[in-house]
């Protein structure tokens, strides 16, 4: 196959994609942003995605700011915009007359508040590696997009203010983060100028928000005294802070390891199917006439390594077959690996559609209609049971049913209590039975295939995020 054929195959794939994900009231504006990233050339080198998490008013949009400016990531016309307004408003002092967070809260109603509402993504690059930054909200009622950007994350800033310690709000963030097994985390006790660069204040927050991440089991855990308004610590390291001897933020973030470069090497191949590309009709002029047999099963690679000549499995249906092509992005490829948007030939014609899912040989768990769940959950409307639901895995979408509610924890205590119903913002055990047989697997063993939404049967919303802790 040519590469003029490739390209007119990506390029199919790229617009059927966008289409698909327009029309589908079940993939959220994250799973949009999430496939275009990642429709983008693999020579450009490594991404690592972070996100931004906290209690209200610890400088997170501060923070995303200052590490924008100070990495030079910021245009001279939005710079002046910012400063502009900065000045309109009366902000002055250590920042330089720059109030930073303008440069990530965007929604009207966020300035006028000084409150992010919705996750602001932003995308940068340094001489050492790309970046992409989810800066997520503080306020507890909008707990919800900080699970969607910590989510798919490489790394969480967990900002904790100096002065306050450890709040409610961010024991909740950090329990979220330790189910959802996001891979690095870095607390940022931020406002360290407020108290004069006191070492002993920095420590004893420390000790605080170690002693709940080994309670939660977090082990990858950095600490770095900074402060967002000023610029210590965030870009270069600070000489007011003599006592600390690690790296500054930027610095962390560009050594760090993505989650992509060691879970693609050590998990199995998964492509959940998004859309089956057979053209139909003449031969466009200029084709070669192979072109009208082409069929290919377009997806985002969720876990794993898929090479041409590979044996892979296809559920439903158990069908087995032979990687005879890769198409991404224009060109054809020898490997590919998670998160890419690929479209795999196959050397058989099996009976695939939206929502099956391609495997390495002999690596799928067995069927089953069964879950135990750890859901985060999302809506006003409160989980009882006896619901009937929508459950999405993957591109797969089937009916459910919730007969039991086992527990919810306990922010203070991060124990699990006895619950008959989950409300907003609640994390809770529940149990989930499918109408339609699906590959389960638990999110400790595989994290993208063992995550799930859970969506109203009727509206459609999403009701809760949920994690497979175990299948039966």
């Amino acid at each position: 196959m040519t590469h003029t054929l490739a390209h007119q195959h990506q390029h199919q794939l790229q617009l059927q994609l966008q289409l698909q994900l327009q029309n589908d009231p079940t993939d959220t504006d994250d799973t949009r942003f999430s496939m275009n990233t990642q429709l983008q050339d693999p020579a450009l080198g490594t991404l690592f995605r972070f996100a931004t998490a906290g209690s209200v008013d610890d400088g997170k949009s501060t923070l995303v700011g200052r590490l924008l400016h100070d990495s030079k990531a910021i245009l001279a016309d939005q710079l002046d915009a910012v400063t502009r307004t900065s000045t309109e408003r009366g902000f002055g002092g250590a920042a330089g007359g720059i109030d930073f967070a303008l440069l990530t809260d965007g929604l009207r109603a966020e300035r006028e508040q000084g409150i992010t509402i919705d996750v602001a993504y932003r995308y940068f690059a340094t001489g050492q590696r790309s970046f992409i930054l989810a800066d997520c909200p503080g306020h507890v009622q909008y707990t919800r997009n900080m699970v969607t950007g910590a989510t798919t994350a490489d790394a969480v800033i967990m900002l904790i203010d100096a002065r306050k310690g450890v709040l409610e709000q961010t024991r909740r963030h950090l329990s979220v983060v330790a189910l959802l097994r996001v891979p690095h985390v870095i607390i940022a006790v931020n406002k360290i100028d407020l108290l004069d660069y006191d070492e002993a204040a920095y420590r004893e927050v420390e000790r605080s928000v170690l002693a709940v991440t080994t309670e939660l089991g977090v082990a990858a855990v950095h600490v770095i005294p900074v402060s967002a308004l000023v610029g210590d610590n965030v870009v270069d390291r600070s000489d007011l802070t003599p006592w600390y001897f690690g790296p500054s933020l930027l610095e962390l973030l560009e050594t760090l390891p993505a989650a992509d470069e060691v879970e693609s090497e050590v998990e199995d191949f998964r492509l959940p199917v998004q859309l089956v590309i057979r053209p139909q009709g003449a031969v466009a002029p200029g084709l070669d006439e192979s072109f009208r047999d082409y069929r290919a099963y377009a997806g985002q690679i969720a876990s794993g390594t898929v090479r041409v000549g590979d044996a892979v499995t296809v559920v439903p249906g158990g069908g087995t077959s032979v990687v005879t092509g890769i198409d991404f992005a224009g060109t054809e490829l020898d490997v590919a690996f998670a998160p890419q948007s690929v479209a795999l030939r196959l050397r058989d014609d099996l009976d695939v559609a939206r929502g099956a899912v391609i495997a390495t040989i002999d690596t799928l768990p067995t069927l089953t209609h069964g879950l135990t769940a750890e859901l985060f959950w999302l809506d006003p409307r409160a989980l009882k049971p006896g619901a009937r639901v929508l459950v999405k895995f993957g591109t797969a979408l089937v009916q459910a049913l919730v007969p039991e509610i086992t527990g919810r924890l306990n922010l203070d205590t991060l124990a699990l209590e006895p619950a008959d119903g989950l409300d907003i913002n609640d994390i809770g055990h529940a149990v989930l039975r499918l109408a339609s047989e699906l590959p389960i697997e638990e999110y400790a063993v595989n994290r993208r295939s063992g995550a799930f939404l859970v969506i109203h049967p009727q509206d459609g919303a999403t009701l809760a995020a949920g994690i497979v802790t175990a299948a039966s």
